[in-house]
């Protein structure tokens, strides 16, 4: 079964940004999606669970891992031709660590921060 996007009045989708980062930690693994909002579809995703890219790492949850997952996803956006995203933070989630590696790879690689 297929849930369709939420239905949105234009008045709202203006405000919308196009694109938002969305982070995701746990224990083991690190992953990052970039999210399109006016339809709810993942534009593009990157997370140390894929096996091509666990074999290159030594840790699959450190800083460095979530340094090398930033780089690989701002690579599959600049494929994609997605410019600039905006971040969504959690509320426990502070611009320090794993969240700022990812970030921060992200714009070394050329992906610019709305």
């Amino acid at each position: 079964m297929v849930i369709p996007p939420p239905v949105r009045p234009p008045r709202i989708l203006k405000f919308l940004k196009p694109y938002v980062l969305k982070m995701h930690f746990t224990n083991k693994y690190v992953s990052a999606q970039v999210i399109h909002s006016p339809t709810a579809t993942v534009a593009s995703a990157a997370s140390s669970q894929e096996k091509a890219l666990r074999s290159s790492m030594e840790s699959t949850r450190d800083v460095a891992a979530a340094a090398k997952i930033g780089k690989i996803l701002a690579e599959r956006l600049l494929l994609k031709e997605i410019p600039a995203v905006s971040v969504s933070l959690k509320r426990e989630q502070k611009y320090h660590g794993k969240v700022k590696a990812v970030i921060d790879s992200l714009t070394e690689a050329g992906v610019k921060l709305l």
